[in-house]
């Protein structure tokens, strides 16, 4: 055998070997993917739930189980409408409220927090023993109760405060 008749095969051998690579990286692209594109419905998902659950029809300071459960609904809504499911476990939802007007709950000028979470299957690939089964994706949203709004808790700062919060 020459020299000249193994001309060649050196692409042959190395084939199988540049298609695995190919595969692979076509699945850690297409799961980088689906972490963004949750990330961005999480996202989603915290925004619409604090705007719901400021808006929702609260008339008591400590009945906040009406505005949570709005806010619950509106978080599953805005995860389903981008194509996600939304049921238990891959979606959580809660709810934190900072006094910032001195009062206790929900009222006016207080600053609702709400965190959502969403779990992001992993694939698992042969040779990864220890790779997680889910990535958690979380984002957080902000919003203040409305300090002219009626029906709630009065502000300690006088009729039609303004809020100053951050």
């Amino acid at each position: 055998m020459t020299a000249r008749d193994e001309r060649g095969m050196g692409g042959v051998e190395v084939l199988p070997f540049g298609i695995l690579i190919f595969v692979v990286g076509t699945l850690l692209v297409a799961f980088a993917w689906g972490v963004v594109d949750a990330k961005v419905a999480v996202s989603t998902a915290a925004r619409e739930a604090a705007r719901s659950y400021v808006e929702s029809p609260v008339h008591a300071a400590g009945d906040t189980a009406v505005a949570e459960r709005d806010g619950d609904d509106a978080a599953r809504r805005a995860v389903a409408d981008q194509g996600r499911i939304s049921a238990d476990p891959p979606l959580a939802v809660s709810f934190a409220i900072d006094a910032a007007s001195g009062e206790a709950g929900f009222a006016r000028c207080n600053v609702v927090t709400v965190t959502a979470s969403y779990r992001v299957p992993v694939f698992n690939l042969p040779w990864a023993r220890r790779a997680p089964l889910f990535f958690r994706t979380t984002a957080r949203h902000r919003e203040v109760i409305d300090p002219l709004r009626s029906g709630v808790a009065s502000d300690p700062r006088g009729h039609g405060a303004s809020c100053n919060v951050a």
